[in-house]
């Protein structure tokens, strides 16, 4: 009778590991109304899972769920090496999602404007916090810093690099400079002053002289800039800043009310599709441009609220948003759109595609105020 009871103990008691087991499984992949900082979808955002676990050498379980995140950036010649950028918490970065986050230690713990990586040299990557940009030549271990502002209030908002000749790195300022490195980073020359902030600089990825500019005032410019550097010869000095073909694009933005909240400017890897997106809407332009069209979203414009868009790298078509509370996506340029509820009580920040796998999105968010 005692050894029936036992094995019936014994039996009850793996039940309920077994039990306990799945639950702990199913709330790490569980979605629904979770606060947590980062989540990964393998299936272009019908359904994500949590990714923020953080290894530990001592055993513990932990996490960066209580992050802020500022943007994401992904690698151009490795899509698993992803580098986050915060608020107030400094630099992350993953070599496979499924590995966990790792803390940069050689940044300052603050918050972190933009991040890119050279595209010829997975190990030189560049961080803008504050007035400051940092360099790390081995993979984020130590980072040096290779640009500062004098002036404590002008941040550096954007880093750009030439896809063709790394060497050539561009930054902009929210005093409104547009600064050039020929060095990869040694030293530095502005190139365009403006007379308002710069929010995002990109490199043409179908030709790496073009350079647009996004300013904090929603206006949009393009020029062409040496990329033949050679910081070598000093004859070719005036050459390798040289500004050409500036062009403002923004009379043909002006029949459309782009408000005052930028939020991104991105061009599609294969075909060179430009959009511009602010809270209120998303324009694209197919022709450098040229010339602009309004893509029709759910809701009227004054009552979009777009936090992050991004776009297939493999295919225009292909769109997606977030708002406080929702992801968008279409897969017919925009002429129709599917929604779902995010996967959080937080508010959508950062959209990351894999340019290897596009089916795979990175979704970044940041707690509601």
């Amino acid at each position: 009778m005692s050894s029936k009871i036992l094995k019936l103990g014994i039996l009850l008691i793996a039940v309920v590991l077994f039990s306990s087991a799945c639950s702990i499984t199913t709330t790490s992949n569980n979605s629904t109304e979770k606060d947590s900082s980062v989540f990964l979808s393998t299936d272009r955002g019908d359904s994500w899972q949590i990714m923020t676990a953080t290894p530990n050498t001592a055993g513990r379980l932990e996490n960066i769920n209580d992050v802020n995140v500022n943007s994401m950036t992904m690698d151009p010649s490795d899509s698993l090496a992803i580098y986050l950028a915060s608020f107030d918490r400094g630099l992350f970065y993953t070599y496979n999602i499924t590995n966990g986050w790792n803390a940069v230690a050689g940044l300052p713990t603050a918050t972190i404007n933009d991040v890119k990586v050279d595209p010829k040299n997975k190990c030189v990557i560049y961080a803008a916090l504050g007035n400051r940009v940092y360099r790390s030549i081995d993979c984020a271990r130590n980072f040096s810093q290779v640009y500062f502002d004098n002036n404590l209030g002008v941040t550096v908002n954007t880093i750009s690099i030439d896809h063709y000749n790394p060497k050539n790195i561009y930054i902009g300022t929210s005093r409104g400079e547009i600064i050039k490195s020929i060095d990869s980073g040694d030293s530095w020359r502005t190139i365009q002053r403006m007379e308002e902030g710069i929010s995002k600089l990109i490199v043409f990825p179908l030709d790496s002289r073009l350079v647009y500019v996004a300013t904090m005032k929603n206006r949009i410019f393009s020029f062409s800039s040496n990329t033949n550097t050679n910081a070598a010869n000093s004859a070719d000095l005036e050459a390798n800043f040289l500004v050409e073909n500036w062009t403002d694009l923004n009379d043909v933005l002006s029949e459309y009310n782009l408000g005052a909240s930028f939020k991104d400017l991105v061009v599609g890897a294969k075909d060179g599709v430009i959009f511009i997106s602010t809270e209120k809407l998303i324009l694209r332009s197919p022709d450098n441009g040229v010339s602009w069209e309004n893509i029709n979203l759910i809701q009227p414009d004054k009552e979009a609220v777009i936090n992050a868009f991004n776009v297939n790298p493999k295919n225009s078509s292909d769109l997606y948003y977030v708002t406080n509370t929702t992801f968008f996506r279409s897969s017919d340029g925009g002429a129709t759109w599917t929604t779902k509820k995010l996967p959080t009580k937080r508010a959508g920040r950062s959209l990351l595609i894999d340019f290897n796998n596009p089916n795979v999105i990175y979704l970044g968010t940041l707690k509601q105020k």
